[in-house]
């Protein structure tokens, strides 16, 4: 091989496991430089909008422990990751140009901030002949494996489902290296900034979360170990997905894949070798029902571009009821609506980070279809305190809840009364997160603004001082 340099930008594929760009890299490069760059617009900058944190609290924690463990995994293999702070298109523009190297290779993103951010580097790299290769690595599936170019993928989850599922097969994830060149002993590794330096007061994880998200490769393939062999909870996964309290009753992986600390194909072929040991079942194909998803949603944002960030949506038809309203966005954010199972579910997202899938549907619809609030608010502040934020899955789910996206069905609205008692029939997901309501019977806990004067007494409980009185009345859901 001729003596090649080549740098390694880590970016949203934080593991050695299944990384293309690092297995290209690899076969290109006698040396090989692995980058990560704290994006100073990332970190420190907010939402395009609505001025949200663009990356609040508990990403910024699980991203750190996502670079550290990397780091940690590189050393071991007797390389490094150097980190840097700034603008990528600038700090590894710098050390390409040093270090006189030949490309840079990266697993290409496809929504816009992530593209500009690729394309100027791309550019400035052309000026000293140099040139980025970029791989992918996101998705269970190769795009060129589709049935389809991505401008013709089937608008409709379904029909996209059934025409990959019947045709495409899964590819095996490549493996991870067992050994590394040794880095270039003139660069300075760089120090991992700490939550406070990213603008961030460190905190204590709140002891009422599902689970403890620790960041990293590391931790995200002892998830999947524990969540299918240890537990055996894949043999249950499709009647406990909807639940709300505890670690188990999904799979939790959401936070592992945003960040490509673990792999969709790793996650799939452990999947396929569990149901041959374990037996297959409708929740293992639930699982990988998910993935699916997941795919769909990268295909639908790079088909629609950004039209999933306008108020028109996928649709490009905006709702013109619905209104920027800070105050009632505030409200919302606090969970002090006075509608027990909208707030429950806002406070658990934001002590944690994180919120279940059948709790996140259920605010968005409650923040749309109800205070009649504009959509974009929403996906923001989920954009900024979602510990498992991924930018195609969040603002595609947000175009389904708010009617512009491609969902084949005209009204997504929920019951917020009828959700509340079939997922949480006894109040205690409510209880958890709204202590003040602790002395409320089951067939009053979800409706307090019913309560009369005798009763709120009864029960400790003063509305409008111990707890909000309800936005919305609950009888609309009677």
């Amino acid at each position: 091989m001729e003596e090649k340099r080549g740098i390694v930008w880590f970016r949203q594929d934080l593991r050695l496991h299944d990384n293309e760009a690092l297995t290209e890299a690899l076969s290109h490069c006698s040396e090989i430089i692995p980058v990560y760059v704290f994006d100073e617009r990332v970190f420190t900058g907010t939402t395009q909008w609505y001025g949200f944190p663009k990356t609040g609290k508990y990403r910024a924690k699980f991203i750190i422990e996502s670079v550290e463990d990397l780091r940690r995994s590189l050393r071991r293999l007797g390389n490094d990751l150097i980190v840097r702070f700034g603008k990528p298109e600038d700090e590894i523009m710098s050390i390409a140009k040093q270090y006189k190297t030949s490309w840079v290779f990266c697993n290409r993103e496809r929504t816009q901030e992530e593209i500009d951010v690729q394309d100027a580097l791309e550019k400035r790299l052309w000026s000293i002949g140099q040139e980025m290769r970029y791989s992918r690595g996101k998705m269970l599936y190769y795009t060129a494996d589709l049935p389809f170019p991505i401008t013709q993928t089937p608008e409709i989850f379904t029909q996209f489902r059934k025409e990959v599922e019947r045709v495409v097969k899964v590819r095996k994830p490549l493996p991870a290296p067992s050994e590394l060149p040794p880095i270039h002993p003139d660069i300075v590794p760089g120090e991992i900034p700490t939550l406070r330096q990213l603008g961030h007061e460190p905190y204590a994880n709140d002891h009422r979360a599902v689970i403890d998200f620790q960041g990293g490769e590391t931790a995200g393939m002892e998830r999947l170990k524990y969540y299918l062999w240890d537990s055996d909870r894949a043999q249950t996964y499709f009647d406990t997905r909807n639940e709300l309290l505890g670690g188990d009753y999904s799979t939790k992986f959401s936070a592992w894949l945003a960040q490509g600390c673990l792999s969709p194909k790793m996650i799939y072929w452990e999947l396929k070798r569990y149901e041959e040991e374990r037996g297959e079942n409708k929740s293992t194909y639930w699982i990988f029902f998910e993935l699916l998803w997941r795919d769909f949603f990268r295909l639908m944002a790079k088909k629609h571009g950004n039209n999933i960030f306008f108020k028109g949506g996928m649709k490009e038809d905006p709702d013109k009821r619905l209104r920027s309203d800070r105050k009632l966005l505030q409200l919302w954010v606090e969970g002090r609506t006075g509608v027990p199972f909208i707030d429950a579910n806002m406070r658990e997202i934001k002590n944690t980070g994180f919120m279940s899938n059948r709790g996140r549907q259920n605010v968005a619809s409650f923040l749309v279809n109800d205070l009649k609030v504009n959509w974009q608010m929403g996906a923001e502040y989920f954009e900024s305190v979602l510990i498992d934020y991924d930018t195609a899955s969040n603002w595609c789910n947000w175009n389904y809840i708010a009617g512009v996206g491609n969902d084949p069905r005209e009204d997504r609205y929920f019951n917020i009364l009828s959700q509340a008692r079939r997922y949480d029939p006894a109040g205690d997901y409510v209880k958890h997160w709204l202590p003040e309501l602790s002395y409320l019977p089951p067939e009053k806990v979800h409706r307090p603004d019913t309560l009369s004067g005798k009763e709120q007494q009864e029960m400790h409980l003063t509305l409008g001082a111990d707890y909000p009185k309800a936005m919305v009345s609950t009888r609309r859901w009677a």
